[in-house]
């Protein structure tokens, strides 16, 4: 794949801004490492060698712990089963992965209540909430959940946002009216409050929270757009396509949308850390995704109620600072890389 000169002096502009180019391979760590959670933090096993056979249950479908030779036809208990095998001496094995809970699952004890204190013995790494469940695991599903959240937030918005903002500043007139005043209108309806109404009539779920979000979130791109499409429409090559017989759709799709992409790029890690932090804040009032739902909100919230148990409160911090710290920088250095006038220098 050929980049064309100006996009290679883009990606170059980019790297040479440090903390932005060093951010962006620590967020695709992040995300790449979310992505595959389940080989380093599940309550299934990696590879299970039983009589001979391997199993491979990470992915795989639910196998009942008769399937090891045990009197229960619910899911197998690993834990157990790495017990199991090595008080047998057959031979038989099992990996775990290094956190081997899932974000789910309750670890009680008999003898204290939880929440308990990190322990590398017990294997939480960053101990566990107040019923119990690894603190580790609900950061690590609620970074995946927040982000994709964010992304396919992101989608929406943008999507709307430009389609309207760009037939606004393109068509004008009676046309761009009719949407200002439309825009006006939504901007004064209170969005928490449509919330609150909502989440008290049913339980939102994942999607229903994207579009209830993208209902309001799409007027911030609109307007941008807008402002940038009354600029480019009396640019050279917009009428030169239009005296080439070019159609307005083509002339906002082919032309001027490719020739605002700079605007688009440099607003949307700022739209991902505005996309996390409304989720975090929606879950942490209660108005976000359903419980048991891994959320850093909830983590939070439970972090405020037991400020006793430091490392519920801690982790989440951290991993929201770390997190749109990161965003951030990644923002500047696409701003700085996508800005013609270089008004701005990184060291």
């Amino acid at each position: 794949m050929k980049f064309n000169p100006l996009t290679l002096k883009k990606i170059r502009r980019f790297r040479s801004v440090r903390r932005g180019y060093y951010s962006l391979l620590l967020f695709g760590l992040m995300l790449l490492l979310s992505l595959f959670a389940e080989l380093f933090i599940s309550n299934r096993a990696l590879i299970v060698r039983y009589e001979g056979q391997y199993f491979f249950p990470t992915y795989g479908h639910m196998l009942p712990g008769k399937t090891f030779g045990l009197d229960y036809d619910y899911e197998c208990d690993y834990r157990k089963l790495q017990k199991h095998f090595a008080q047998e001496g057959k031979g038989n094995w099992l990996i775990l992965p290094p956190v081997p809970y899932n974000a789910y699952e309750n670890d009680l004890r008999e003898d204290a209540f939880p929440p308990f204190p990190p322990s590398l013995k017990d294997r939480h790494l960053l101990g566990t909430d107040a019923v119990g469940r690894d603190v580790l695991a609900r950061l690590v599903y609620g970074f995946r959940i927040a982000i994709f959240f964010s992304l396919a937030l992101l989608a929406a918005n943008y999507s709307i946002g430009v389609s309207i903002g760009c037939a606004m500043g393109y068509f004008g007139g009676k046309f761009d009216l009719f949407f200002q005043r439309i825009i006006e209108i939504w901007s004064n309806i209170p969005f928490l409050y449509v919330i609150i109404i909502i989440s008290s009539v049913i339980v939102p779920n994942f999607f229903m929270l994207i579009l209830i979000m993208a209902f309001f979130g799409w007027i911030g791109m609109t307007w941008t757009m807008r402002t940038v499409t009354y600029k480019e429409k009396a640019r050279e090559y917009v009428l030169a396509a239009r005296a080439l017989g070019a159609s307005d759709f083509r002339i906002i799709f082919k032309h001027i949308i490719p020739n605002t992409i700079a605007i688009i790029v440099t607003y949307a890690p700022f739209s991902v850390s505005g996309g996390i932090v409304a989720l975090t804040s929606l879950d942490y009032l209660g108005f976000g995704l359903p419980p048991p739902t891994p959320s850093w909100g909830e983590l939070l919230k439970q972090g405020w109620a037991n400020m006793s148990a430091w490392w519920i409160a801690a982790s989440v911090i951290a991993a929201m600072i770390i997190t749109l710290i990161t965003v951030t920088f990644i923002g500047e250095a696409v701003r700085e890389a996508f800005d013609p006038k270089l008004h701005t220098v990184y060291e």
